[in-house]
């Protein structure tokens, strides 16, 4: 039997995409149903990624580890822009996709920086690590 083919770029990065929103978004409803930042979903997201690059057949080595890595960051700030957008949103009567069109990217920010602990930092700090370490 022949080895399986690795997958095309466009398909990779695509299934990479769909992962890191996937992601993100069960990030944002674990956080609002428990009413709390929920860092440890970052956890969820590098198991997430890892698996992804896996199962579309890339290669193993640091362009593997490299998007990886870039899909579990993506998950971290899709979600965190998310959860900021619909606790604030919640607020101001929005649903949370038209709160998230409507934030700056400045305040936006300073409520991410205002709503994550250093615990949450570390969370995140180490679902990255453990993404990239996963990925390769």
């Amino acid at each position: 039997m022949p080895p399986p083919r690795p997958a095309s770029s466009a398909f990779a990065l695509g299934w990479l995409l769909l992962g890191s929103l996937g992601a993100a978004a069960a990030w944002v409803l674990v956080a609002m149903a428990l009413n709390a930042q929920s860092s440890w979903m970052a956890l969820v997201a590098a198991a997430d990624a890892a698996l992804i690059v896996r199962l579309v057949r890339l290669r193993p080595g640091l362009a593997r580890a490299v998007l990886g890595l870039a899909s579990t960051l993506l998950a971290v700030v899709a979600a965190n822009w998310g959860i900021v957008a619909a606790w604030l949103g919640g607020y101001m009567g929005l649903l949370p996709w038209e709160s998230m069109l409507k934030l700056g990217g400045g305040f936006g920010w300073l409520l991410v920086q205002l709503s994550n602990s250093p615990a949450d930092m570390a969370w995140i700090a180490v679902a990255l690590v453990a993404s990239l370490m996963a990925s390769r």
